[in-house]
């Protein structure tokens, strides 16, 4: 294509020639070129219908701008009037510009509304690119525009764009079903046509032990959960094993019904289930975080004990285990081992190559903190927490969110080395344009498949990477890493099979 600035990779040219034929959902790593792609097409569908638009979607404001940045640096200047619809463009003023803009680029609550207010239709877009399709789901925006996008549009062809759609056939399948999906191009790290533009991506699970003088806090905390749980099952509102989504949802099903009519068993069994869920992410913090975050949340929950917020918290924290184990905790003069081993795998790839640049993901904005004082201690080491917008009020002395533009700022001093060591929370997994780093390293393991591989994504693209990650024996921690490995497992096998369907579905096409 003359008008791209970059030659494209065999496998971007072949995904390419599938999405110009069909709906399709691509499956790519991060950093092996999506947007690209979605480039290709989109000079391809302008081409063909020079009078309709193209719609480009992601989910944030700073990952929709870093497309933008994407298709200017690689079309020529001022080949098409290409637009940014955010929140912060009123609109009125959004509803003109739609008039005259070729290619829009918009968070999709943007559009969502838009088609609420009848402020224009989709009758002439020719494209709709979605970034982090996964999210088309249920009542999120990305469905609503969808629906909208199949309805009205004259001339639809739709590119829907991840590294991870699910970890499960249903999921993945109401994603394709919700975008009108009709093939599939999935590529891995291991695909023979991705391998040899990706450098050697180095695993460790680094495993550490629980220590004594916590496992006897936990045993304490234990006691008040298991009787908790007794009691909800006595008052047969739940059965068999409690996990912390039935917990939830439990809690959720208990609080409807009281609404609907008051009943002194589920009453009081809402209260029992709040208590089993403070307790359960407590002994969380515990086992995978850090004994100043568990301190923290203890504190919390004695704050709100005080100010009587609920009978439940009250209850709780007069609960003579629950204050042996926060006096134990407060008197035991040492961190969570984890902390120890961070500080010893940063100070060991400093020494390796002093222009290393690691990210450090953990769950608790708590726990990025803490992270970053200990790190911020050692020698060559400038650290820094990024963490999302939301400002969470927790106690004195408690983070508080960044804004998009802080985020920008901080990512800018990454990759000019005045920051070298990024502890963020869940907010850099997702798009943002993260320099490529030297080493990514899990605080704990996470659950989710489509997480993991997000953060994975964060290196060994141009140069070879390390991801490590860090499992308390015999806790949460073990549960939560073979959870996330099957479930990157199962969604390889569910995808196969989707694009077998979609094959097969074809085949009789033909011969119908």
């Amino acid at each position: 294509m003359q008008e791209l600035n970059t030659e494209p990779r065999k496998y971007q040219k072949k995904i390419f020639e599938t999405c110009k034929e069909k709906d399709c959902l691509v499956v790519l790593p991060t950093g092996t070129g999506k947007t690209l792609i979605a480039i290709m097409l989109a000079i391809e569908r302008f081409k063909k219908f020079p009078l309709e638009k193209i719609l480009i979607l992601a989910p944030t404001r700073p990952l929709i701008e870093q497309h933008l940045e994407s298709f200017k640096k690689n079309l020529p200047e001022n080949w098409t009037d290409m637009q940014l619809f955010t929140g912060k463009t009123s609109s009125t003023k959004r509803k003109k510009i739609w008039q005259t803009a070729e290619f829009i680029f918009s968070t999709p609550q943007c559009i969502a509304n838009d088609l609420n207010k009848n402020l224009y239709n989709l009758n002439d877009v020719s494209l709709l690119i979605v970034d982090e399709c996964h999210r088309c789901l249920k009542n999120y925006a990305y469905n609503h525009v969808a629906q909208k996008y199949k309805i009205q549009a004259t001339n639809k062809r739709v590119l829907a764009l991840t590294a991870s759609p699910g970890s499960n056939k249903e999921t993945i399948t109401q994603v394709c079903e919700n975008l009108g999906i009709k093939a599939v191009e999935i590529r891995t790290r291991q695909s023979p046509d991705v391998e040899p533009y990706l450098q050697e991506l180095e695993f460790e699970k680094i495993e550490v032990a629980f220590p004594p003088e916590f496992v006897e806090i936990k045993v304490l905390l234990q006691e008040i959960y298991n009787a908790k749980i007794n009691e909800l099952k006595n008052r047969k509102v739940i059965f068999g094993f409690a996990s912390k989504t039935m917990l939830l949802k439990t809690q959720a099903k208990l609080m409807q019904d009281i609404r609907q009519r008051k009943n002194i068993n589920n009453m009081l069994a809402v209260s029992a289930c709040a208590q089993a869920i403070k307790i359960s992410h407590a002994i969380e913090l515990l086992e995978t975080q850090t004994i100043s975050s568990f301190i923290a949340y203890l504190k919390d929950l004695f704050q709100q004990s005080a100010e009587k917020k609920s009978r439940g918290v009250q209850k709780l924290t007069t609960d003579p285990r629950f204050t042996k184990a926060f006096s134990l905790a407060t008197t035991l003069g040492q961190e969570h081992p984890k902390l120890q081993t961070i500080k010893e795998i940063v100070e060991k790839q400093f020494q390796k190559n002093p222009n290393s640049k690691i990210i450090i993901f953990a769950q608790f904005r708590e726990t990025v903190k803490t992270i970053s004082e200990e790190l911020n201690k050692l020698s060559g080491i400038k650290a820094d927490n990024f963490v999302g917008q939301a400002i969470k009020e927790h106690s004195k002395g408690g983070t508080t969110g960044l804004k998009q533009r802080e985020q920008k700022a901080m990512i800018e001093k990454f990759k000019s080395g005045k920051i070298n060591v990024l502890v963020a929370t869940s907010i850099a997994e997702e798009g943002l344009d993260i320099p490529e780093v030297n080493e990514v390293i899990f605080y704990e393991p996470i659950p989710s498949a489509i997480r993991k591989i997000q953060r994975t994504g964060r290196t060994a693209r141009l140069s070879k990477g390390k991801l490590k990650i860090l499992v308390t024996k015999k806790t949460l921690d073990e549960i939560y890493h073979y959870t996330a490995y099957n479930k990157e497992k199962q969604m390889h096998t569910a995808i196969d099979q989707i694009k077998k369907d979609f094959e097969s579905g074809e085949k009789q096409n033909t011969l119908l």
